[in-house]
């Protein structure tokens, strides 16, 4: 018997829009942890394992879709230079947005897990994991990418323009410096 999920993907990524301790409502809609998943373009193996999952989630939900896949199918895997021309982390990459409404599990390189809340930021690296499905929901129909878990393996500069207490301010000596 077959247990591997063909649509299940370990992605090698920069988080960006990362909500992996509280969800987040997006345009009023149901709370979900997500992330926005940065893959490089150069990464081959990682980009061409996601297109084969989309492919194999796009054929095992034929069924949702009166038997055949609608040709305004909405795709998950989109072109950082096309759609964030603007935005120089997503330069040369492609993303994708990846939720899911129960929180999931983030570990550090050891698979440990990680409790402050600070270590892990929208511009760290690391991996998720992935399952992609076909929906069909009030008239969009398409493949969306299920967020599973979270590994931080290193950090990088902050995506969301917020600095830390170290870089904002210096040692002060001086105690009476209200007064």
């Amino acid at each position: 018997m077959n247990n591997q999920n063909n649509t299940k993907v370990i992605v090698p990524c920069r988080f960006s829009y990362l909500h992996c301790w509280e969800p987040d409502s997006v345009n009023g809609g149901d709370p979900k942890y997500s992330v926005s998943a940065i893959v490089s373009k150069k990464d081959t193996a990682t980009v061409n394992a996601i297109k084969a999952a989309i492919e194999q989630a796009k054929k095992d939900s034929v069924s949702k879709w009166g038997g055949k896949v609608p040709a305004n199918l909405k795709l998950p895997l989109r072109d950082g230079d096309i759609d964030r021309p603007d935005d120089e982390a997503y330069a040369g990459c492609y993303f994708f947005n990846a939720n899911s409404r129960q929180a999931p599990q983030v570990v550090d390189s050891k698979v440990q897990p990680i409790l402050d809340q600070s270590e892990v930021y929208s511009g760290c690296y690391g991996k998720i994991s992935v399952t992609f499905y076909g929906y069909n929901s009030n008239g969009n129909r398409g493949i969306a990418a299920g967020l599973g878990n979270i590994q931080k393996l290193k950090d990088g500069e902050s995506l969301g323009g917020r600095t830390s207490a170290a870089d904002d301010f210096q040692t002060e000596d001086d105690e009476d410096f209200l007064s």
